[in-house]
């Protein structure tokens, strides 16, 4: 079986900087708020669509990082 990792490129790596626009942040914050307190986490999967759809329909490394870090989760756990 082939291992399957993450391999750096040009686009893709931890250099790339990614941030939410400051309308996208409105719909973080309108996500974040439909769960309740100690359960943000649940949220991973929409802010990553929003991520998504905002970098032109694929996910970078760092805008799988800048979800974990809203959710103030470990960024491992997006990835799965």
């Amino acid at each position: 079986d082939k291992e399957f990792v993450h391999r750096d490129t040009p686009q893709n790596n931890l250099d790339v900087k990614f941030d939410f626009t400051p309308d996208n942040y409105k719909r973080v914050n309108a996500i974040t708020a439909m769960y309740p307190e100690g359960h943000k986490t649940a949220a991973v999967i929409p802010l990553l669509d929003l991520a998504q759809r905002q970098h032109q329909g694929w996910l970078p490394l760092s805008a799988m990082n800048k979800v974990a870090e809203v959710l103030k989760m470990p960024r491992m756990r997006v990835y799965e």
